[in-house]
């Protein structure tokens, strides 16, 4: 989690600071498969969460659908968007930061949790969360994504 925290935190001195990060390593080792940030505004892709990216990127490095076997860290609880992705990649496991409601003082939210998604799910997924919610929640609160997020607000 540290380590999608720092590469998303990076995104904060730059002209598209984002929140969302993910990662994807392989379940038993470990190593580090694919990682990615949100990209809705650079985009203007609606679906370009950091989760969905991710799983997108290293579905194409891996050359097939199937990411049984991985595991996901996101900055922030996934999406009902993103959890239902990672469902259908088969990833084993998802451990988030900050949660909807966190991310929803600062940004609109689908108020359904990961876990409801993946316990209604036929796809075994395990999630886990919030992992370092505090610190994930600082990526919200940096002075440099609080000027972002009048942007995006204003960009309806």
């Amino acid at each position: 989690m540290r380590e999608i925290f720092g590469f998303t935190a990076r995104s904060l001195q730059t002209a598209h600071p984002v929140p969302f990060g993910a990662l994807i390593v392989d379940t038993r080792t470990g190593d580090r498969l694919m990682r990615g940030t949100n990209a809705v505004m650079r985009e203007n892709d609606p679906s370009a969460h950091a989760e969905t990216r991710t799983v997108r990127l290293a579905c194409r490095k891996l050359k097939r659908p199937n990411l049984a076997g991985y595991t996901m860290y996101s900055t922030c609880e996934p999406c009902p968007m993103c959890m239902a992705n990672a469902l259908w990649a088969r990833l084993d496991r998802v451990v988030y930061g900050a949660t909807i409601a966190d991310a929803n003082r600062f940004v609109m939210q689908i108020h359904i949790s990961a876990k409801d998604v993946a316990r209604r799910s036929d796809m075994p997924c395990t999630v886990v969360g919030p992992v370092l919610r505090d610190l994930c929640t600082t990526l919200f609160t940096h002075p440099n994504m609080q000027k972002a997020f009048q942007t995006w607000s204003s960009s309806k």
